[in-house]
């Protein structure tokens, strides 16, 4: 897959950000990776190795160990497979600016085919990429356990081409728990703040909401709807 698009958004005498040079050698296991982006908006980018690249989706709230919880994923462009071990701040004025942590990391398989080799999974992902729904099973240090990311579909409000969400399968390892609040890296026990300070970040410190009449809030919008009309897992 390429990676023009991420090439083209980048200047890379200017941000650390890996310079897509490396395609993965994976031979054993895919690898995944969440990564915490304190951006314009703060978010979590999951990604998913797959040809060699990492696909991902940015998500707003956050992943999710409950279920009944649809959090709204946004796809967006394929990032070399090197970013996964990427953790620092990209400076002010480049494409993402903001501070960025391996929030947490593992690998990962396609459900109910785990005992296939990984070729043959990754030929049946990448299907249920183009149809809309990937079923994985994570082995993180966080998050573990049956997700499905799911492609939202045109209804009332359109959600975008982009628009999917990322559920939580009932299992063992789903929980009420909020996993987000387990907020160090997994890479190097670090904060965010202290990622920031070590990079030469800004570190941001949180402000309270102002009262006057909010943006449109499309992302709560699509996931209180998501919520109403629940996805085939």
């Amino acid at each position: 897959m390429s990676l023009t698009l991420y090439k083209k958004k980048r200047s890379f005498k200017k941000t650390p950000e890996p310079e897509a040079k490396k395609r993965s050698q994976s031979k054993s296991k895919l690898r995944f990776v969440v990564q915490k982006h304190d951006a314009t908006q703060l978010h979590y980018d999951f990604r998913l190795e797959m040809e060699g690249v990492l696909k991902s989706w940015a998500v707003p709230k956050g992943p999710s160990l409950n279920p009944d919880d649809k959090r709204l994923a946004m796809m967006v462009e394929d990032h070399p497979y090197d970013y996964r071990t990427f953790e620092g701040t990209i400076p002010e004025g480049n494409y993402g600016a903001g501070t960025v942590m391996v929030w947490d990391e593992g690998t990962y398989e396609a459900l109910d085919h785990e005992k296939e080799s990984t070729k043959d999974q990754e030929k049946i992902l990448l299907a249920e990429l183009k149809k809309g729904d990937v079923k994985i099973v994570l082995h993180g240090e966080k998050l573990k356990g049956a997700f499905a990311v799911v492609k939202m579909h045109k209804g009332g409000k359109d959600p975008g081409e982009n628009a999917w969400l990322l559920i939580k399968k009932k299992d063992d390892a789903a929980s009420d728990i909020d996993i987000t609040k387990k907020d160090k890296s997994v890479k190097t026990k670090r904060s965010l703040t202290q990622i920031a300070k070590d990079s030469g970040g800004t570190v941001k410190t949180k402000t309270p909401q102002r009262k006057t009449k909010p943006a449109p809030q499309l992302l709560d919008e699509l996931e209180e709807g998501a919520v109403k009309k629940k996805p085939r897992k």
